[in-house]
């Protein structure tokens, strides 16, 4: 039976827990950080020495932690590809934008159990060598910066910021930078170009890697607030026990958010790959169901940028046989497990944990518009494909919403989805081009339908462009 697993929200919603440094402390705040400045240097029977921060950095590796703002790539693998040896200072950003639709754990979090972030930040990087680093957080949390910069100050005027933490020679500083609210700055180079004070234009990797050419041109670790988190955790508890949570390559815990047509919208943190898509929408302990005599009709399962999945539809996932052979296993779609790889074998992806239910009272036509007018009007607008793009397939959208749809718009808005994928600088081209190729794909007859309606005589209100 499916259950949470509280790792990274254990206290966040326990009566009295307030988010300060006091309770934090009560109940075993900065411990893991003491732990890990005061392991000694591991020496090998062949005499190699091994640094405690190389030893955290070991377990962050072996623990299989993978990034959870959306790629999901290995932290520890991140990690080993900073440039340790150009002389240049290394930074650390906490990605806090928050900006994919449908996400919300990462405020959770910020909001009511800040020191948790600030700890896993500080672990991070003194495993890493990092002297200063910033907090990179969504304009609108106008009060989760409040509460941040606030334990900020909590943290240093107990020592564990500043100089010379814990009485050990380590100096650390943090700064919480205020974003504008721009999508874009999720994108980790555009993130950076915003700290730099300019415009969010995505870089081009390479030359432009950020664990090699990142913040002010030095090596640069970016990581989102669940996965520095995580960290914390690992030291606690040991890489090797870490990796027993979850499934193999998709381990530890994962903060679910999950929104739309279910009785019970809300955020769940689970091992991941422990629940199914329908098991995480229709039990008692999550989502509790649609609402009454409503049918499921699709799900998003990653935030708005991921490929729509039609309720009926069938997978085949590659499975390990007894006798040990992978065998490709054919699964509905509420059978599919709610991991990384499992969501990328069903051609989408867990992106930012943001799962959004549709029932069968939502036109995809409608939903698909409310899409793509939020992407057109979130391109930095620096690739010409993406900038013209997704305002064409934008514009397209409104025309089938208001009557004014064309027999072509179905081809049409997949031919642009189709010129913009793989032709950006950075992953937005892909965001605003798998909904519309998804959408349209899956429910062709939605959208064909909206093309052939009899057009408002003149004078009648009708929109066109």
């Amino acid at each position: 039976m499916p259950q949470e697993h509280r790792l990274i929200l254990k206290h966040a919603d326990v009566p009295g827990y307030t988010p300060d440094l006091a309770c934090y402390k009560r109940h075993g705040g900065y411990d893991a950080l003491g732990a890990a400045l005061r392991l000694p240097v591991k020496e090998l029977p062949d005499g190699k020495k091994i640094t405690p921060q190389e030893q955290v950095r070991e377990q962050v590796k072996l623990s299989g932690l993978r990034g959870r703002g959306g790629a999901g790539f290995s932290c520890g693998i991140k990690w080993s590809l900073v440039d340790r040896r150009s002389g240049k200072p290394i930074y650390l950003i906490c990605n806090a934008d928050e900006s994919e639709p449908g996400t919300f754990k990462d405020r959770q979090i910020i909001y009511k159990d800040p020191h948790q972030l600030i700890e896993g930040m500080i672990i991070s990087c003194w495993a890493n060598d990092v002297k200063l680093a910033y907090i990179y957080i969504r304009g609108e949390f106008a009060e989760g910066a409040r509460i941040l910069n606030r334990g900020l100050k909590e943290a240093r005027d107990a020592g564990y910021l500043g100089k010379n933490i814990l009485g050990q020679s380590y100096d650390l500083e943090i700064h919480v930078h205020r974003g504008a609210g721009a999508y874009i700055c999720g994108e980790e180079t555009g993130l950076i170009e915003s700290l730099e004070g300019k415009r969010a234009y995505p870089r081009i990797k390479p030359p432009y890697f950020p664990a090699v050419l990142g913040l002010y041109l030095c090596p640069t670790i970016v990581n989102n607030v669940e996965t520095l988190c995580a960290v914390k955790h690992i030291v606690s508890m040991g890489g090797a026990d870490y990796a027993l949570l979850g499934t193999p390559n998709n381990t530890g815990t994962r903060i679910v958010s999950l929104s739309g047509d279910v009785k019970r919208p809300g955020y769940f943190e689970v091992e991941v790959g422990k629940a199914t898509l329908g098991e995480l929408i229709f039990h008692e302990h999550f989502g509790q169901g649609l609402r009454e005599g409503r049918q499921l009709k699709a799900i998003i399962p990653g935030g708005s940028s991921s490929k729509v999945l039609k309720a009926g539809e069938k997978f085949k996932l590659k499975r390990m046989g007894p006798d040990g052979q992978m065998n490709a296993v054919e699964v509905d779609l509420l059978d599919l497990p709610y991991d990384f790889d499992s969501l990328q074998s069903a051609g989408t992806m867990s992106g930012s944990g943001a799962i959004i239910v549709l029932d069968d009272t939502r036109s995809m036509v409608d939903t698909l518009a409310n899409i793509g007018e939020f992407y057109a009007h979130e391109s930095c607008g620096q690739c010409t494909p993406c900038r013209e793009g997704s305002l064409w397939m934008s514009k397209a959208l409104e025309r089938l919403t208001h009557g004014q749809g064309r027999k072509q718009d179905t081809d049409y808005l997949l031919h642009i989805a189709q010129n913009i994928q793989g032709r950006t600088i950075c992953a937005f081209g892909e965001a605003c081009a798998w909904p519309v190729l998804s959408f349209v794909k899956k429910f062709k007859d939605e959208f064909e339908a909206r093309g052939d309606l009899p057009k408002p005589s003149a004078g009648g209100g009708g929109h066109s462009h």
